[in-house]
């Protein structure tokens, strides 16, 4: 990635297997949303374990990160499931204020299933055009929104967005 700004330390990981893993804590600069740098300065591996057979048609996986887990589409290769990756997430669902987004006090990024539905907790930023990017403990997912617009005073703030699992999907990706 040309915008890609990578600086870090090593750690050794063992995994569940037994497996020694070298992993770099690494600081991200991948782009620019909204005139704002997308940053990452935390781990931001996720494990990745399989919940459904993959003989045709999509693959579920059940994706474990540092703020939660939640069941995802996956659209990875299907000899990385089992593994951990870097993954970007998205999610094809309108965000529609009050119905599947709140405001949130807690200021603590979460991730986690609830019921039918997956659930993002983060600080939303807009921009002028009526985009929105959702940081998630460092996972920086795009959303589309509905109308009517968000109300004043949101951008820069906590919320919580509840989406249906089957409109979720992790995308894995190489550093």
């Amino acid at each position: 990635m040309d915008d890609t700004e990578i600086l870090g330390t090593a750690a050794l990981i063992v995994n569940d297997d037994g497996e020694y893993l070298l992993h770099l804590k690494e600081r991200f600069v991948l782009a620019e949303a909204f005139g704002k740098p997308i940053e990452d300065d935390d781990w931001v591996l996720v494990r990745v374990e399989a919940v459904q057979a993959a003989r045709s048609g999509p693959m579920f996986v059940r994706v474990h990160s540092a703020v939660g887990t939640a069941v995802a589409l996956w659209r990875g290769a299907p000899w990385d499931v089992g593994r951990e990756h870097h993954v970007e997430w998205s999610v094809d669902e309108d965000i529609v204020w009050m119905e599947n987004a709140r405001p949130n006090t807690d200021g603590v990024p979460e991730l986690r299933e609830d019921g039918d539905h997956i659930v993002f907790r983060g600080r939303l930023s807009l921009d002028e055009d009526g985009g929105a990017v959702l940081d998630v403990g460092g996972s920086v997912i795009l959303l589309d929104l509905a109308d009517p617009p968000l109300p004043d005073g949101v951008d820069g703030s906590w919320v919580e967005v509840r989406v249906a699992p089957d409109n979720v999907t992790a995308w894995s990706y190489e550093v």
